[in-house]
């Protein structure tokens, strides 16, 4: 059985609440005004894409470094669409992958975002369950400045 992880979340002030997970990082949640918050932290939704973009990352440029890349920057970009009814889940979520450096083949890219999408990251199962997840990526050789863009639909 995998190693158990968990996190405690304590209201400090409002609606401002201080997590704390298992690795003993803190974090601060917060709503904006309209609820009663001040918009001092992040809010929760904000954190599964957060949380997505973080897994789906450290999977994407650990396959490409092992595949000898040139990676010089590596960006995800995670827009999530909520339904209009409560309790307003994630209905469609768009990764982007946006990989700089030298030489790097679009071909590397496309297969270690799917071997994340489809392998290695729990966040985009469990989110999977519920949204239509898209990836996408884009790679850019800055010695040429040559862009190719590709997905896995």
């Amino acid at each position: 059985m995998a190693k158990g992880l968990s996190a405690t979340v304590t209201l400090r002030d409002g609606m401002a609440f201080e997590a704390i997970a298992t690795s003993g990082h803190k974090v601060l949640l917060d709503s904006d005004e309209s609820v009663g918050g001040t918009n001092a932290g992040f809010r929760p939704m904000e954190m599964l894409l957060v949380g997505l973009g973080g897994c789906t990352g450290m999977d994407v440029i650990s396959i490409l470094r092992k595949m000898r890349q040139d990676v010089t920057s590596y960006q995800v970009k995670v827009q999530g669409s909520r339904a209009e009814d409560h309790p307003k889940i994630y209905t469609e979520i768009t990764v982007e992958h946006i990989v700089k450096g030298r030489g790097i083949s679009a071909e590397s890219v496309r297969r270690a975002v799917e071997l994340s999408a489809t392998r290695y990251c729990p966040a985009s199962a469990m989110l999977g369950k519920a949204a239509r997840i898209r990836h996408a990526f884009r790679v850019v050789d800055v010695e040429s400045d040559r862009e190719e863009t590709g997905s896995l639909d």
